[in-house]
């Protein structure tokens, strides 16, 4: 129970700030062994933080007449990760990349490159200058976030600093992109499971449903609180030297 609380706890926190939920599982994991994290615990926790950005976002979910365009844009901005996600999967790629070193690297470029974007100038808002082709950009960044440590909430984010939209409307961005991503992960992963014919479920699996999903409903709401009076650069920071702290390690 201790492990399924603990990751709970972790993906809830990092699945939507910009340090990478993915490395921080896998680092969490094998630096206390943990043997839980098997695939029904991971659909339980990524459900958990679906469940949290829809509850967040209802508003706008249900208001889907005067947010359509939005909706749209979203799901073209979600179509390219999905397509490479699915390519990396079936040629069997995506454990060779779930590697310290791997990790390490990322962790820290992309944490410089947050940091770069997030000096940028803001010039624009979701609501006027979020366009189609924007969105199809956004979605090209997000491509990376395929490698741990790069983290998708951070390369969507930078990529929506990068186009220069003020901070709070990147981290939305960032939130409502993760819906289809989140979505198809947990599909992909309920579907491998019926496959494998090993859907049990416990009740440590709606114990980390409900631990993720309060966590990442609670990372959301401070998150947002935070970027309306401070920069992303904390977050730039951590990830710098989080990824030298790992280099080093693996030396």
């Amino acid at each position: 129970m201790l492990e399924v609380i603990i990751l709970s706890i972790v993906q809830g926190v990092t699945e939507f700030l910009p340090i990478s939920s993915s490395a921080h599982l896998i680092l969490v994991s094998k630096y206390f062994n943990f043997n839980n994290q098997n695939l029904t615990l991971d659909v339980s926790l990524h459900f958990g933080s679906l469940l949290a950005i829809i509850f967040y976002f209802k508003k706008d979910l249900l208001d889907f007449v005067n947010n359509k365009k939005l909706f749209f844009k979203i799901i073209l901005s979600s179509i390219p990760l999905m397509i490479f996600g699915f390519l990396l999967i079936k040629l069997n790629l995506i454990n060779y990349l779930r590697n310290y070193k791997v990790i390490g690297w990322s962790t820290l470029i992309f944490g410089i490159f947050l940091y770069y974007c997030d000096q940028l100038k803001i010039k624009k808002n979701i609501n006027k200058d979020f366009s189609y082709a924007t969105a199809l950009y956004i979605g090209l960044f997000q491509i990376l976030s395929l490698i741990p440590g790069v983290s998708r909430s951070g390369i969507t984010m930078s990529g929506a600093r990068f186009f220069n939209f003020n901070r709070v409307d990147a981290a939305k961005i960032s939130f409502l992109l993760s819906i289809p991503s989140l979505g198809a992960a947990s599909l992909f992963n309920i579907q491998k499971l019926i496959i494998e014919n090993n859907f049990s479920v416990s009740t440590l699996n709606f114990l980390g449903i409900f631990l993720s999903f309060l966590f990442s409903y609670m990372t959301i709401k401070c998150l947002i609180k935070f970027l309306q009076n401070f920069s992303l650069k904390f977050f730039a920071i951590y990830r710098i030297f989080l990824g030298f702290v790992i280099l080093i390690y693996i030396q």
